[in-house]
C-alpha cells in the first residue's frame, strides 16, 4: 500500500536529503570527474557511472522506505468498546508475545506492534518514526531504511576518497583561471564535510539498527526494556527476517524478496 504523509518536517527532511544527494553528484562529475580524470577518459567515464549507479540505489531504497506500509495494523470494518477490555487489563499482567488492544486506536494489535504518536496507528515492530524517510520504520520498511543507510554511506566514502585523490593527484588539464580553481575547492570542501557530517551520522544510525536486530529488540521495546526475555536465534536468521527469503545479494537490493516474518493483516470484524 502506497502512502505518504504530507508532515512539513518529514517534507523538508526529504528535500534536505535529494538536495545533498544531487549536490554531491554534480560536484563529483562537474568539478571532480570531468576535471580530475580529463586525459583518462575511461577512468572518469567509469567513476561517473558507479558513483551514480549508487544514487539510483540509494533513491530507489529511500523512495521505498518512504511511500511503504511500515505494517500498519488495519482499523476494524466494524468498530467495538473496548472499555471493559481496558479496565481488566488493569487487574492482570499481560505477556508481551500476546495480542493487546490500543488505548489509542481502538484496535486489536499483534504482538510487537506499538502505536506511532505522529502517525496515530499502531505499527508492527515499530522501531521509530525518522523525518529522514517521514515514515514510521516497521517490519514491513526496515530492509529499505537499512539499505538507504547502506548507500548513503557508500556514496559519502566514494565521494571522499574521489576528493582526497582530485587534491593529491597532479590535474594539468584543471582549469588554469583563479576563479575556477576557487569554485573547485569550495565545492570540494563543501562536499568533503558534507561527507564527514552524513557519513558519522549514518554509520550510528546503522550501527544502531544492527544492534537492535541481532537484540531482538527495537528501540521502543528498549526503552520500555520488553524483549530481553526472548531466546537467542542466530544472526544471520534475525537478518533475514528484515531483509527477507532468498539469496543474500538480493538484501542489497530494494526490491521485496520474499513473504514477510509474519503473516499480513486484513479487515476484520471484530
Amino acid at each position: 500500500m502506497v502512502q505518504f504523509r504530507m508532515d512539513p518536517c518529514g517534507v523538508i527532511c526529504i528535500l534536505i536529503t535529494y538536495g545533498a544527494v544531487f549536490y554531491a553528484d554534480f560536484v563529483i562529475v562537474w568539478w571532480i570527474c570531468l576535471t580530475s580524470f580529463f586525459n583518462r577518459y575511461l577512468w572518469g567515464s567509469f567513476h561517473i557511472v558507479i558513483f551514480n549507479i549508487v544514487i539510483s540505489l540509494l533513491t530507489w531504497a529511500h523512495l521505498r522506505a518512504v511511500v511503504s506500509d511500515p505494517g500498519i495494523v488495519p482499523i476494524p470494518l466494524t468498530r467495538h468498546d473496548f472499555s471493559d477490555y481496558h479496565n481488566a487489563a488493569k487487574e492482570r499482567n499481560e505477556e508481551e508475545d500476546d495480542w493487546t488492544v490500543c488505548a489509542r486506536c481502538e484496535v486489536f494489535r499483534p504482538p510487537r506492534a506499538h502505536h506511532c504518536r505522529l502517525c496515530k496507528r499502531c505499527i508492527r515492530r515499530m522501531d521509530h518514526h525518522c523525518p529522514w524517510i517521514n515514515n514510521c520504520v516497521g517490519e514491513w520498511n526496515q530492509k529499505y531504511f537499512m539499505q538507504f543507510l547502506f548507500y548513503v554511506g557508500v556514496l559519502c566514502v566514494y565521494a571522499a576518497s574521489l576528493i582526497v585523490y582530485s587534491w593529491t593527484s597532479d590535474c594539468p588539464y584543471c582549469p588554469s583561471d583563479l576563479l575556477a580553481k576557487q569554485s573547485k575547492v569550495l565545492h570540494s570542501v563543501i562536499l568533503m564535510l558534507e561527507c564527514l557530517i552524513f557519513g558519522m551520522f549514518v554509520l550510528a544510525i546503522m550501527i544502531d539498527q544492527l544492534s537492535a536486530i541481532f537484540s531482538d529488540e527495537t528501540a521502543v521495546e528498549h526503552v520500555k526494556k520488553l524483549g530481553r526475555h526472548r531466546p537467542k536465534k542466530p544472526k544471520l536468521k534475525l537478518l533475514g527476517e528484515v531483509c527477507g527469503r532468498g539469496p543474500i545479494f538480493l538484501w542489497f537490493l530494494p526490491c521485496h524478496t520474499g513473504p514477510q516474518a509474519s503473516e499480513s493483516i486484513t479487515n476484520y470484524h471484530v
